[in-house]
């Protein structure tokens, strides 16, 4: 009975234990599942809450990038995420959709001046470090517009802009960030080439004037790209004023070059060198390849030639069995003399020597560019420019000729032509006729050694005289047929006189812009074809500028053409027809002959 009873109570409170025990888990359980819904409410809330806080904060964002956008677009907002496309054009002008037109004429945008965009590439999320790192020196940079005849959803760049915009190894389809901004004029801006040269170029500012012509905005960190014939400079905005991106339309800009950080080994394009007279330089030149040289004649030392009591002396000296070269000479602007363009020149076989004097019509003050060409093989050479004196030498001629001038008893040589005192002419011809003799030659008559006249021949075609070594060069030189960029083929002396004053394709640097243009053909206005102006310069002078006395803006011609054609304004119709030669009836009417042509020209215009 006892054992029944004491089981119950066991069994019993086993139950109860059992029950505590289950009571306890389903409590816990119940406190962890609030526990866990209330961090779900709690993170829920959170979530709510965060999503409040981005959406306040995104309109914050849009408000102020609205307002940034109306600050910067001058009340004008306009966006668009288009794909840049390249085009080939000049400067920095953009090409838009048709309904950008639309939107920027809805808002009045042509009503308040010129359209300036900020041009800005859209990256993608997974770009690395290195790449976000190089889009900074890219990546953002402005432009004009030029026209909007583009897809709908694509923009036509320029090369300039892509350049500025893009690294190198851009993908083939980038999309850029196209916003409308308004951009103050610029005052100030600081450049810097980073080829050597471009301070050579006479009158360079004006070659960049041209250059940013085609331009309608500047900004900072990027590169302009400046052409002057052939050659091609780049050069960085390293400073604006008054901001960091100008406008340069209708506005005018002072601006400062600093020189390059490069050396000029590290250009691909030709150098000018500087000589300093008296000291010579040497280097080693390749066959075909050219090696260029600068030098200057001031005033002081003009003025020594001009009255002649010195010479400019330009001497090449190299070993002939090395290899040979030839020596161009040109007066700037000219800066790169070459074979066919080119002031003086000298094709002597080994060292030589062109010697520049006041008889040289074409030489005066200023800055010539010396140019070696490797004619054969590869040559050391070391040149040099002097100024030698010829006043001892005139000091001795003329002591010579006054002693010379005693003799007044003299015959002929036969063999030789030169006058010998009678007293030793016999002695003198029995000597001469054994050892010289004279080149039969036309028009030579030079006396030679008898060893001597074996190497001394004459082109057959030219006639000129030289030795016999060196007939292959002057075959090669003069007259071997060369071709012109304009069709035609001439020999060499013909070429330099086409390409410096007939070929239309020949470099000349306008009067009025100072930029290197092809001459063309002629002015098509009788009145430019008068003044000499080329195609180019008859439409480049047909610009307005202020004028530097009164201020309204006049023809340039008007500031840049001789006096006397701004005196007497337009000549007179009778004047042109005689210029022209369309009549010539010009006697009986009072006319003075201009001092053009020569024609009759009415001394009282009307």
């Amino acid at each position: 009975m006892d054992f029944e009873l004491r089981r119950a109570r066991e069994k019993l409170a086993k139950e109860q234990k059992d029950r505590k025990e289950k009571a306890r888990l389903r409590l816990d359980r119940e406190r962890r599942a609030k526990q866990e819904a209330l961090r779900q409410r709690e993170a829920i809330e959170a979530a709510q809450r965060s999503r409040r806080i981005e959406a306040v904060e995104a309109q914050v964002k849009a408000d102020q990038q609205m307002e940034e956008n109306l600050l910067a677009g001058k009340g004008i907002v306009f966006y668009r995420a288009l794909e840049a496309v390249p085009y080939q054009g000049i400067g920095d002008k953009i090409k838009l959709p048709t309904s950008c037109f639309t939107e920027l004429s809805d808002q009045g945008a042509f009503d308040k001046g010129p359209l300036h965009f900020q041009l800005s590439v859209m990256h993608q999320e997974d770009h690395s470090e290195a790449k976000t790192t190089e889009s900074r020196h890219h990546g953002t940079t402005h432009a004009g517009v030029l026209e909007f005849t583009a897809e709908e959803g694509f923009v036509g760049i320029p090369p300039h802009i892509w350049g500025n915009l893009f690294p190198v190894n851009a993908l083939s389809t980038s999309m850029v960030e196209v916003r409308y901004v308004w951009l103050a004029k610029g005052t100030y801006a600081k450049l810097q080439p980073e080829e050597f040269g471009f301070s050579d170029i006479p009158n360079h500012k004006a070659v960049l004037e041209t250059s940013l012509r085609q331009h309608a905005t500047l900004s900072q960190d990027d590169v302009l790209t400046v052409s002057h014939g052939a050659l091609t400079y780049h050069l960085r905005v390293l400073e604006l004023k008054p901001s960091s991106s100008v406008s340069v339309l209708e506005t005018d800009i002072e601006v400062d070059i600093v020189g390059p950080d490069s050396s000029p080994e590290n250009t691909n394009q030709h150098v000018l060198r500087p000589l300093v007279l008296g000291k010579p330089e040497s280097g080693v030149i390749d066959e075909g390849s050219y090696m260029y040289y600068k030098f200057s004649i001031n005033n002081d030392n003009w003025e020594r030639i001009s009255s002649g009591d010195a010479e400019i002396e330009i001497k090449i000296e190299s070993d002939e069995h090395d290899g040979d070269t030839d020596l161009y000479i040109s007066r700037h602007p000219l800066l790169f003399p070459t074979r066919h363009q080119h002031g003086w020149s000298s094709h002597d076989v080994g060292s030589k020597a062109l010697i520049l004097s006041s008889k040289d019509q074409s030489l005066g003050a200023g800055t010539y560019s010396i140019g070696l060409y490797g004619f054969k093989g590869t040559t050391k050479y070391q040149v040099s420019v002097s100024i030698r004196d010829n006043r001892n030498r005139q000091v001795g001629q003329q002591a010579g000729s006054s002693s010379s001038g005693m003799e007044v008893d003299t015959v002929e040589c036969r063999n030789c032509k030169h006058y010998i005192p009678s007293r030793s002419i016999a002695l003198h011809e029995a000597f001469c006729s054994r050892h010289n003799i004279i080149c039969q030659h036309a028009g030579c008559g030079v006396v030679l050694r008898i060893e001597e006249a074996k190497n001394h021949v004459h082109c057959n075609k030219c006639g000129q005289a030289f030795q016999k070594g060196e007939v292959e060069k002057h075959m090669k030189v003069f007259h071997e047929p060369l071709h012109c960029s304009c069709g035609i083929v001439l020999e060499k002396e013909q070429m330099v006189q086409h390409q410096s004053s007939d070929c239309p394709l020949r470099l000349i640097t306008c009067r009025f812009c100072g930029d290197m243009v092809q001459a063309g053909t002629s002015a098509g206005d009788a009145r430019d074809r008068l003044r000499g102006l080329s195609e180019h310069e008859s439409l480049c002078g047909s610009r307005t500028a202020p004028c530097d006395s009164c201020g309204p803006d006049v023809n340039l011609m008007q500031k840049c053409v001789p006096e006397f054609v701004v005196e007497f304004g337009i000549f007179t119709f009778l004047h042109f027809a005689l210029a022209l030669g369309l009549t010539s009836q010009a006697s009986g009417f009072g006319w003075n002959p201009c001092t053009l042509c020569d024609n009759p020209l009415d001394n009282q215009p009307d």
